[in-house]
């Protein structure tokens, strides 16, 4: 007798899941058009430069993090293959970027009015969490992707790549200018909340999570297969997010800003895209005849 599992992600005609990336995608485009990028409406408790970085991040969530939300809900309304892979980049985004905005400032040093806003960054934030959870329940039901080799090694060297720049290239000189004493460096002196947010974010979540899936590729394990492409266009998402900061801060001339580590920022977001479009073409797009996804039990023999 056979039996068949209800869908538990569906309620009524929309599932939950495409429900919740409405909700985000719509709530980023907003944000960003409410900052100041656009309306000035929302009032960010942070210096001038900061405020230029929020800026081009906010370009970032108009252009692309909003927009791929709502293609992720209409796939997942549509239940094509790949959706739930689709839907985790800009969840992840969402959980990352929307809870720095919301926790960082300094309200007793700049004016704002953040707080004001604090119900639309929970829903972003709640929503973001429910997308990671529905799509990577049904990621984890999904068949492992057919091997690509190739792809695999360059994205797990890649991986492995952007946490070393995110290390050394970023964060470590702000770290090792407050160790010595007596701190310098402006982007700390004028937002030491918002300074001290993004590297427990980053050192804390970030480093850990790309070191990991990137080893992992290496290794070619099957769980790291299934997250190649969530990954990667997470990062994607949030490399063209920080290029954006990082050339907003160069054109303003930011406390910070470098015309050097910007424009390996964009090159890292770059390489992010292309990789993101090579890694969910083969889950969106048509499949290739006579190529089927291979079971999650059945071993693959090690690339050579």
């Amino acid at each position: 007798m056979s039996t068949t599992r209800p869908h538990i992600l569906t309620a009524g005609p929309l599932p939950w899941l495409s429900v919740l990336l409405v909700v985000l995608g719509a709530g980023a485009m907003a944000t960003s058009l409410l900052g100041p990028l656009a309306l000035g409406v929302i009032g960010y408790h942070a210096s001038p430069g900061a405020v230029d970085q929020v800026r081009g991040g906010d370009l970032a969530g108009l252009l692309l993090v909003g927009p791929v939300a709502l293609w992720a809900a209409r796939l997942v309304a549509a239940e094509r293959p790949g959706a739930e892979a689709l839907a985790m980049a800009p969840g992840s985004y969402g959980l990352y970027m929307y809870t720095q905005l919301s926790i960082s400032g300094d309200i007793a040093q700049y004016d704002g009015n953040t707080e004001r806003w604090f119900p639309l960054f929970w829903a972003l934030i709640v929503a973001s969490l429910g997308v990671l959870v529905l799509a990577g329940q049904r990621l984890a039901l999904a068949p492992t992707p057919a091997r690509r080799p190739r792809l695999e090694r360059v994205a797990g060297w890649y991986l492995l790549t952007v946490a070393a720049f995110l290390t050394v290239g970023i964060h470590l000189p702000g770290l090792v200018d407050l160790w010595q004493g007596s701190p310098v460096g402006e982007e700390y002196l004028a937002d030491a909340v918002v300074f001290w947010t993004v590297k427990v974010m980053d050192l804390a979540f970030v480093l850990p999570l790309l070191l990991t899936v990137g080893i992992g590729l290496l290794r070619v394990q099957a769980w790291a297969r299934a997250l190649l492409a969530p990954v990667v266009g997470w990062c994607a998402l949030l490399a063209s997010s920080v290029a954006g900061m990082g050339v907003a801060m160069v054109l303003t001339g930011a406390p910070g800003a470098a015309a050097g580590l910007a424009a390996g920022v964009c090159l890292v977001a770059v390489a992010a895209l292309v990789l993101a479009v090579l890694a969910y073409h083969p889950l969106l797009g048509t499949a290739v005849p006579g190529r089927e996804a291979s079971s999650p039990a059945t071993p693959e023999p090690r690339a050579g």
